[in-house]
């Protein structure tokens, strides 16, 4: 009786030991993927306020979901009060949704420069901070790979007279913002348009794209 008793709690103290592993290895925020669980790739951009980055994607086919939120810093679960501080490290930024038989990772590319000031790696038109800059984040190797060559063609090109200032960066944990800010653009539409076109982002777009904006 005594050898069993033993046992029964030799395996508890197993068994306690395993679920306290695991737990310490289950991570309590949502780690970068290069899938979503329907199947979906995921690229992820910061290009300034995240209200306009969400907009912007939206509008291309094949995009299926954005999602604003929170990258590229180490404060576990940040606030958009915390983020906007700038003292968490972290950088507004959309993540999407896609589905690559619609629409490939160099066309979002190609879309990002567009709609982005790849020359102001300080923020995004009116809006000024590291919490501002624009990053491209990337889920695999093979994104990093293209995100590289699309912005080593662009230095190449000769077409802008400062270097891209847009930073290439492996996407580490994404906090979705508070509800509010998602899908700004639509329920807070007046405000919305009211402050894209007050922040000139559309203005300065046009400064470096001309016909060729997409905004």
């Amino acid at each position: 009786m005594t050898r069993i008793v033993s046992l029964l709690v030799a395996l508890a103290v197993l068994v306690a030991g395993g679920a306290f592993f695991f737990a310490q290895q289950t991570p309590f925020t949502r780690p970068a993927a290069a899938q979503s669980q329907d199947g979906l790739a995921l690229a992820t951009f910061a290009s300034g306020c995240f209200w306009c980055t969400e907009s912007d994607f939206d509008k291309v086919e094949g995009v299926k979901e954005t999602i604003s939120g929170y990258l590229g810093g180490k404060t576990a679960n940040p606030t958009y009060k915390q983020v906007s501080s700038g003292r968490t490290g972290h950088t507004e930024a959309v993540q999407l949704k896609y589905d690559p038989k619609i629409v490939s990772y160099d066309r979002l590319l190609d879309y990002y420069w567009r709609n982005v000031d790849l020359l102001d790696g300080s923020g995004q038109f009116c809006d000024r901070g590291s919490q501002y800059r624009p990053v491209i984040f990337t889920h695999t190797s093979e994104q990093k790979k293209l995100a590289g060559e699309s912005k080593a063609a662009l230095e190449k090109s000769g077409r802008f007279d400062k270097p891209i200032a847009v930073e290439i960066a492996e996407a580490g944990t994404f906090t979705p913002a508070e509800d509010y800010h998602q899908n700004y653009y639509k329920t807070n539409a007046l405000r919305y348009r009211y402050y894209r076109y007050a922040c000139g982002r559309d203005a300065r777009l046009n400064e470096l794209w001309g016909d060729e904006a997409t905004h």
